[in-house]
């Protein structure tokens, strides 16, 4: 019995994409920017549906309203790893890749910005003898 094709995204379905890897924490975004109509969609699913809160919608949009082309491109992502904030700081350093390889004017507006940049702040790991990576065991004077 053959298996049933799963539906692509309107974006998926063009051919000629401008492709980018953005990164946060342990997220990884890969953004692919297509000519359209400034429609988003990250695993399958519209922005809205998957990043619930308004305020991360509008920090994974601010690279496209710095060089003003939100109705310009057509965005699809795969997001997995992290946390949602992260995930939707990780579409946005994507995105703004993404932006410069579709026309490098876009890069002093954008590296002016501090987007381009990958934030490199892990966690950090835990050390032996404490109970995270810095809080140590409470002090028992007797």
């Amino acid at each position: 019995m053959p298996k049933a094709a799963t539906p692509q995204p309107a974006a998926a379905k063009k051919s000629k994409y401008f492709y980018a890897v953005g990164k946060r924490k342990s997220s990884i975004a890969s953004v692919r920017l297509y000519k359209g109509t400034g429609e988003i969609t990250i695993n399958n699913k519209p922005i809205g549906e998957y990043l619930t809160v308004k305020t991360l919608i509008g920090t994974a949009k601010t690279p496209l309203t710095l060089t003003g082309s939100t109705q310009k491109f057509d965005i699809s992502a795969r997001i997995n790893g992290g946390g949602v904030s992260s995930q939707a700081e990780a579409l946005r350093h994507g995105i703004s890749k993404a932006l410069v390889e579709a026309d490098p004017l876009n890069k002093p507006t954008l590296r002016k910005a501090g987007l381009l940049t990958r934030d490199s702040r892990t966690k950090e790991r835990k050390k032996y003898g404490l109970k995270r990576a810095r809080k140590g065991p409470q002090f028992s004077k007797r």
